[in-house]
């Protein structure tokens, strides 16, 4: 049948050499249904393709061959569990010690960090409390700077009064003298006195956010080395015996945001050293500041004094002026009365020559009715003549001297109103260097309040 020798071809395929000969004589069997293929080899007994086939029994070394067999996997597996059983034992020992010394290790590293934790929370707490005292220093600071900033208008008022006082002098009196000199040179000092003080009114507060700035990354570095310090403290804690232990495969990885050893310290370090640097230059801000509000004062009353001794220099020589043109307005007085008397005297004079003019030129003109040849120019004649001509000459001499009098007298006049008027100019003066200008200058701050204080 097709099926048989499809089996015997199977056969003859697992064959690979020739078969052994057989203590048994080959015999012909019964026909069987199903062709089988022949397998008379020493391993006839083996395969599981000829399994169900063998139609011979065991052979008896193919028996004391497979009892030893057993036997030698028998003795071979007690071997081997033996070895097992030895070498699962002291694996458990040497888990249980490496596992020991492990946790112990992990523990050891974990107080160490917790320690490194704890010395940079020192230093980061360290530095916020220094910075936020350094600010609260600066804020006073600040605070003199905006009160010299609001004290130097009242200087700066005063400057610009006393200027504008001054400006109501009268001519010739309206002079740039010294006063005025020391008057721009204060009103210009307090503008860059003012410039300054804002400028530094802007470095302080910038600063100040600095500070703050700084002292915020300081405090959420604190903050997470607090936090990062409870975890590990709570970890360090972990024992076996601890019940809120559980299984965490998907921990046991590296974060790929996670920092180094390396970067970790030099991240807070980085931090320290910034807000070091910013309260370093806080203090020298704060020095500065003092520096310049001292420098400030004492440049402002400085000059303050330097006007004020101007002043009094000027309102001096306001005085010396006033008190020379009253005098020589005492003398034109006085030459004006004596004027106005020699030219009532020369009036008088002139005046009392007609009395002699008109006798003469009577007697002239009487005489000139002479008869005949009694009209002789004698002597008599001469001398009225000549009477006459001298006391013209007279007359006309008292009248040049009454015109000359009464110009002088003008001249006078004109000098007692220029004096008078040049008096009241310097009482006007005097009046706004001391009665105005020095006056308000006895409002001028003090040096502490200029200090900021």
């Amino acid at each position: 049948p097709a099926g048989g020798a499809g089996g015997m071809a199977q056969a003859k395929a697992l064959i690979t050499k020739e078969p052994a000969p057989q203590s048994v004589p080959v015999t012909e069997l019964p026909r069987k249904v199903c062709e089988v293929a022949l397998n008379t080899g020493p391993d006839s007994s083996s395969g599981l393709i000829t399994s169900g086939f063998r139609t011979a029994k065991y052979l008896t070394h193919e028996w004391h061959q497979s009892n030893s067999d057993l036997y030698n996997k028998a003795f071979t597996g007690c071997e081997r569990g033996q070895c097992n059983r030895a070498e699962s034992k002291e694996l458990s020992a040497h888990a249980v010690a490496t596992a020991q010394r492990a946790q112990q290790n992990s523990t050891a590293a974990l107080g160490q960090h917790l320690q490194d934790i704890h010395f940079w929370k020192s230093e980061l707490q360290r530095q916020i409390e220094d910075l936020d005292a350094e600010t609260g220093l600066l804020t006073a600071q600040k605070l003199r700077l905006e009160r010299a900033l609001d004290a130097t208008s009242v200087p700066y008022a005063i400057a610009t009064d006393n200027l504008q006082c001054r400006e109501r002098r009268q001519p010739p009196d309206l002079v740039n003298d010294e006063v005025e000199q020391e008057l721009l040179k204060e009103a210009e000092l307090i503008r860059n006195i003012q410039e300054l003080l804002k400028r530094t009114l802007s470095q302080a507060a910038n600063q100040m956010r600095l500070n703050r700035d700084h002292k915020e990354i300081c405090e959420v570095d604190w903050s997470d080395k607090v936090e990062t310090y409870n975890i590990d403290d709570k970890c360090g804690r972990y024992s076996n015996e601890s019940t809120s232990i559980q299984f965490h495969p998907s921990s046991v990885k590296y974060e790929e945001s996670a920092s180094t050893p390396e970067t970790w310290a030099k991240f807070t370090h980085d931090n320290i050293y910034r807000a070091e640097r910013e309260k370093l230059a806080s203090i020298n801000l704060r020095a500065l500041i003092d520096s310049i509000l001292h420098d400030v004062s004492e440049d402002l009353r400085r000059q303050c004094a330097a006007v004020n001794e101007a002043f009094v220099r000027r309102c001096e020589e306001l005085d010396d002026a006033k008190h020379n043109l009253e005098h020589h307005l005492k003398n034109v007085l006085r030459e004006i009365g004596d004027q106005e008397a020699n030219i009532a005297a020369l009036k008088k004079a002139i005046k009392d020559k007609e009395a002699p003019v008109k006798v003469a030129q009577t007697r002239l003109y009487d005489r000139s009715f002479r008869p005949n040849v009694e009209l002789c120019r004698d002597e008599a004649q001469f001398r009225l003549i000549s009477e006459v001509e001298e006391l013209t000459e007279t007359i006309e001499s008292l009248k040049q001297k009454l015109l000359e009098s009464e110009q002088s007298l003008k001249n006078l006049e004109g000098t007692r109103m220029d004096l008078e008027k040049e008096i009241a100019v310097k009482r006007n003066s005097i009046f706004i260097d001391r009665q105005k200008c020095m006056a308000h200058r006895m409002h001028y701050p003090v040096v502490l309040k200029l200090a900021g204080y």
